[in-house]
């Protein structure tokens, strides 16, 4: 398992994933991981609104990811970061299947039962899309 995807918005849930794929990190010899945040294309006009210019908003985005970053730096693993776009169970999918990861690892966000049932969860929708094993950190 030297190839890990780590899924990030920079919330609670993201960063005890963080920890959870350093954790495996530490036991595999050449591990590297690829960090992807997905820009919601859905909600992007709106981040515009509350967040002022391209360049401010750019700023909000790279301050999400600074504790995921900071973390992985502070483990020394070696790691990239992957900007994507579109709605994001559908688009870490389709990232992670065009890509040879040995494992996928998310943050689970808590939803509620009825959420989960009515809308489901991103972690839900990439653990049961994904060709790769799924890590799913509570």
């Amino acid at each position: 398992m030297k190839n890990i995807l780590l899924a990030s918005d920079g919330s609670e849930h993201a960063l005890r994933a963080t920890k959870k794929a350093i954790e495996l990190c530490s036991y595999i010899r050449g591990a590297t991981v690829t960090v992807v945040y997905v820009i919601n294309t859905t909600t992007a006009k709106t981040d515009v609104l509350l967040e002022g210019n391209i360049e401010e908003r750019d700023a909000m985005r790279k301050k999400r990811l600074s504790s995921t970053e900071a973390l992985l730096k502070e483990a020394n693993i070696p790691y990239e970061i992957r900007l994507l776009r579109g709605e994001p169970g559908p688009a870490i999918v389709e990232f992670a299947n065009a890509h040879p990861f040995d494992l996928v690892i998310v943050g689970s966000r808590g939803l509620n039962t009825l959420q989960e049932m009515v809308l489901g969860s991103v972690s839900h929708k990439v653990a049961k899309r994904v060709e790769a094993p799924v890590l799913i950190v509570k």
